[in-house]
């Protein structure tokens, strides 16, 4: 009875000190630091002006996508953007990575499957 006392209090020390070294669980980015990202683009996408700095946005946002959460939040809220925002030429919004010497993993459209981008 001891031993399995003392094994059980040298298993629940050991879980205690795995949880406090792991390093936490990164965060999914958020629709802020996406719409902020790419806040220069909606002109250009819309119609109504020139591509700027837009592609500055594209490749830091690219940057900070490192995770398949960061991807899948960023996916998300492209699509919850772009029905925000009447009038999106989807045909340009799709060719803003290679316009911005990005490779992205999907097309940016209204219809992409968030969940299945890795």
């Amino acid at each position: 009875m001891a031993a399995l006392q003392k094994a059980m209090c040298v298993a629940l020390i050991a879980a205690v000190l795995v949880a406090a070294i792991a390093p936490p669980a990164e965060a999914a980015m958020n629709c802020g630091t996406v719409a902020g990202s790419l806040s220069g683009c909606i002109s250009y996408v819309t119609n109504k002006g020139p591509l700027g700095g837009c592609c500055g946005g594209v490749k830091g946002l690219y940057g900070q996508a490192k995770t398949t959460p960061d991807r899948q939040a960023v996916c998300t809220c492209l699509k919850s953007l772009a029905r925000s925002y009447p009038g999106i030429d989807y045909n340009k919004a799709a060719g803003l990575p290679k316009t911005c010497g990005v490779n992205i993993p999907y097309k940016i459209s209204p219809s992409t499957d968030c969940s299945k981008i890795r």
